[in-house]
């Protein structure tokens, strides 16, 4: 009986091995294919697949206003340009917290962001926070900066009614083209980011307005952290 129990856990353990090595081989495969393909993202295969509405408009990165790049960088994740994918002080904080029994404030970085969009799924789950590290780190690797914030923008969903991507949230928010966006409509459009759900920065509330103007201050303070992404490694603020 206890040779049988134990030939059923190394089976379970061997067939969940395989799993993870089948989670892991596809963006190991597909990673290095997206230096020249543009990729679709999970919640936007998953509109495309149940028949909802979906919208997106790839644009080049050096076509996306340097206001709304450097916006999206000191609003989501402030060390993106120097971290290796993970920023490790942020998430050895969260996993103190967690350890601690409190609640998460999150730890994603951009990166993180797009290994979740291309290869997992959304909801708080530990599971996927670990998957995310390492997946992170080997988009990091792979891919340039530049080319991680150029998908990051055209996969980020930027509206309630499957608007995917900055030209999407741009011309339903704004009717303008995302090159053209000044300091006010670029902050309002990150200020959605968190809940595209129900943030409209279109209509904005007063509390996204608050947050638009401390992000505005913050990247004319500290803008050239967001260097990596502009043109020749340069922004134009």
């Amino acid at each position: 009986m206890a040779r049988r129990k134990l030939t059923g856990i190394w089976a379970l353990l061997r067939n969940l091995g395989m799993a993870l090595a089948l989670v892991m081989a596809v963006p190991a495969v597909l990673t290095p294919l997206y230096l020249v393909v543009n990729p679709v993202s999970v919640p936007m295969l998953s509109r495309l697949l149940t028949g909802r509405p979906m919208e997106r408009q790839w644009r080049s990165i050096d076509d996306i206003s340097d206001r709304l790049k450097a916006a999206v960088v000191l609003s989501e994740d402030g060390q993106f340009c120097r971290h290796w994918g993970v920023d490790v002080a942020a998430l050895r904080d969260e996993v103190a917290r967690f350890m601690a029994g409190e609640d998460a404030r999150g730890a994603s970085t951009i990166t993180m962001q797009v290994a979740r969009n291309l290869f997992l799924w959304n909801g708080q789950s530990v599971l996927r926070k670990a998957l995310e590290v390492p997946l992170a780190v080997y988009i990091d690797l792979v891919l340039p900066k530049k080319r991680i914030m150029e998908i990051y923008l055209n996969i980020a969903e930027w509206g309630p009614e499957g608007q995917f991507g900055i030209a999407a949230g741009a011309e339903r928010a704004f009717g303008i083209e995302p090159q053209d966006l000044d300091w006010r409509t670029a902050t309002l459009l990150v200020t959605a980011l968190p809940n595209p759900m129900l943030r409209q920065p279109g209509r904005p509330s007063a509390g996204m307005v608050r947050i638009a103007g401390i992000i505005a201050r913050r990247v004319q303070d500290y803008g050239e952290r967001a260097n990596c992404v502009g043109r020749n490694g340069q922004l134009a603020l």
